[in-house]
């Protein structure tokens, strides 16, 4: 077996590690302080330190995985192979002999979850002698819950206190007595800990997982567990993860327990989308949809979480199902639970009534104290599915102006944005703005560039006017910057930048300020994809057409989808003279006055409410403020008119409300 490491390790022959054999039942901590005639022993490799210590240099420190290198120390620290010398610190035993009761484990882990510090996680484990490997194992995991940031360890030292290295001595030595859910619950656990590799203990526990591995006897929740770890080792070529894999694919998902189907939705997450294994999907889809509603809010999470990874954009009924079940789970997720949800519906575009009603309940009791990110996520959410929700967006920007200091620019940036684009002003908008105010005067050089271009149009949508920040979004500069910053320069950025530079021009007409230079401008805020006005709907601009060639009396007098000099297209334009007379589409000199039918579908609106996005009401100002009759045609009036006649007679009382239409 050592073989079959050094084989799979090439760095071990290239440094000369020799990987030390298992050893028997663990010994009392008494009979580990010496070894021969007061020699201290070197865990590390089970020698004294005077006679044949692997490492004739010292043995070597624990390293952060991101380093490449092996560095070895002049003096011993007890890391790699985390041990005792002396009177170092707590006695550990493991057992498997008189293994602790089920409600003694449930007890520790409820205790260990209440933990907040790796300090209590400590003095937690100096009040347990004896522990089960498992329970060994889960106290390793929280210290990397609490430990772990942005891919590596807030305090490396941790790894130094006694308490860690008594732990990790006792599971390197009883690494061939440990349980195979220990086992590989305890290598997942040094790799969440940033543990080297090549560490004796390490290499001990992969050479035991590799001997378990081959006996084909581990379960589908241990060994996605396995391949977890192995994947934090050796990446997604590892040899062993080809074989767990095998193992996984030859059982029957259908046979499943819930726990080890939440388990392999986490496993093939972790792994990311690669196609290789569709069949094995989508048999656990079919299993998971029959099991949601045993689920609880983790696995709730943890399954979204992996659907999003794998991008399974076509298990809609598994999702609609977990969207369902998270309804009951609303008021129970936890703050980093509650955010992968919403990402996830968000990603897949599903929201569920229900879901809306059960966030609205809980949305105004969570503001003031979840994470920001949480809070950010709710409004993004409401946001993105375009449902107006007066409780959460009050209650959300009710917090935003106590709470905004501890919110990161793109936290703030994404609020604003959703206030934005459902058109929705809270009844504390002043004070919220003068927050927002505050925070670009003070964290202005902090914002990306396209990040302050989002809350600045954003602001202006609700009738907010940036004008002090808005002539250095317009210098040469900042402009210099936008360019540079991911795809440069795109359509919708011109886009924001057009309708920034009309705003300032229509509706602050007092703006001394720079101007956007007019390379930057664009002719249309019609485009395919994201775009900056909303499609007519063809049905019932079809049926509004009909309607206005039978009043009208003829197809010419009135022009379709027309572009305006000032960037936005009018679903319909009628054309008057001085006497108001309806002249023809194509005629250009005499006219007086202009009518732009406002077409409005159900995508120009909240879903839930009849009020316009904020990107149609921007539009239907500025055409007024140009000198257009607006006239606004919504679904929700048009689809009660019964017949062609009562579609003529509510054309003829929007359009010519004060003239009496003559029969033709």
């Amino acid at each position: 077996m050592a073989l079959k490491i050094i084989q799979r390790f090439p760095l071990i022959r290239q440094f000369g590690i020799q990987c030390c054999p298992p050893v028997g039942p663990v010994c009392t901590p008494r009979l580990l302080r010496a070894s021969g005639e007061g020699q201290p022993l070197c865990v590390s490799c089970l020698y004294t330190s005077a006679g044949g210590c692997i490492w004739r240099q010292g043995c070597k420190k624990l390293q952060l995985r991101h380093l490449t290198t092996i560095v070895k120390e002049p003096s011993f620290v007890a890391s790699s192979s985390v041990g005792l010398h002396r009177d170092s610190g707590p006695r550990f035993r493991l057992t498997q002999l008189h293994r602790p009761t089920a409600a003694e484990e449930q007890a520790f882990q409820q205790r260990l979850v209440g933990c907040s510090s790796s300090r209590q996680v400590f003095t937690l484990l100096r009040t347990v002698e004896i522990m089960s490997d498992t329970m060994a194992a889960a106290a390793l995991h929280r210290v990397a819950d609490l430990e772990q940031e942005s891919g590596s360890l807030r305090d490396p030292t941790v790894l130094q206190k006694d308490t860690i290295k008594a732990l990790c001595f006792q599971l390197e030595q009883d690494s061939v007595r440990l349980t195979d859910a220990g086992l590989v619950s305890a290598l997942l656990a040094c790799t969440r800990l940033f543990l080297d590799p090549w560490s004796t203990l390490m290499v001990r526990l992969v050479s035991e997982s590799q001997e378990r591995l081959d006996r084909g006897q581990m379960s589908v929740g241990q060994l996605c567990t396995l391949g977890r770890a192995m994947l934090a080792i050796e990446g997604p070529a590892c040899v062993m993860l080809e074989q767990v894999m095998e193992q996984m694919k030859k059982q029957k998902p259908a046979q499943w327990s819930l726990a080890d189907l939440t388990a392999a939705y986490r496993f093939l997450g972790s792994m990311g989308q690669d196609g290789k294994h569709r069949d094995l999907l989508n048999a656990m889809h079919s299993h998971a949809v029959t099991v949601t509603s045993r689920m609880d809010p983790p696995a709730v999470s943890g399954l979204l979480s992996a659907l999003v990874t794998l991008n399974q954009t076509q298990a809609m009924p598994l999702i609609i199902n977990l969207c369902k079940q998270a309804v009951r789970h609303v008021p129970h997720f936890t703050d980093d639970e509650l955010t992968v949800v919403l990402g996830a519906l968000m990603h897949f575009g599903h929201s569920d009534h229900y879901f809306v009603e059960a966030m609205e309940r809980y949305v105004p009791t969570m503001t003031f104290t979840s994470h920001p990110e949480t809070v950010t996520k709710v409004i993004q959410f409401f946001g993105r599915r375009n449902i107006l929700s007066p409780t959460v967006f009050d209650a959300v920007a009710e917090s935003f102006v106590y709470r905004a200091d501890d919110y990161n620019t793109s936290q703030v940036a994404r609020q604003i944005m959703a206030f934005g684009k459902l058109g929705y002003l809270p009844p504390n908008a002043s004070e919220m703005f003068r927050k927002v105010e505050t925070i670009l005067r003070l964290r202005f050089s902090h914002f990306q560039p396209r990040t302050l271009l989002n809350i600045l149009h954003s602001c202006t949508l609700l009738e907010r006017f940036p004008v002090n920040f808005v002539s250095k979004v317009f210098s040469s500069y900042f402009l210099q910057q936008l360019q540079e910053q991911g795809t440069g320069m795109d359509r919708i950025v011109l886009a924001q930048l057009t309708q920034l530079y009309m705003t300032l021009k229509l509706e602050c007409p007092f703006y001394q300020g720079p101007r956007l230079h007019p390379k930057y401008r664009i002719k249309s805020f019609l485009m395919s994809g994201r775009s900056l006005e909303t499609p007519v709907d063809a049905q019932l601009y079809n049926s509004v057409k009909n309607g206005l060639v039978e009043l009208l009396g003829a197809r010419s007098y009135f022009g379709s989808k027309v572009l305006t000099p000032y960037c936005y297209t009018l679903d319909v334009e009628i054309k008057l003279d001085e006497e108001g007379y309806v002249l023809p589409a194509s005629h250009i000199d005499d006219v007086y006055k202009r009518i732009a039918l406002c077409i409005d579908g159900q995508k120009r609106f909240t879903t839930n409410m009849t009020q316009l996005l904020g990107k149609e009401a921007i539009k239907q100002r500025h055409l007024r403020l140009l000198g257009y009759e607006v006239v606004q045609i919504p679904y929700y009036e048009f689809e009660k008119l019964r017949n062609q006649t009562s579609v003529v007679e509510y054309l003829h009382q929007k359009v010519f409300p004060l003239s009496y239409r003559l029969s033709w």
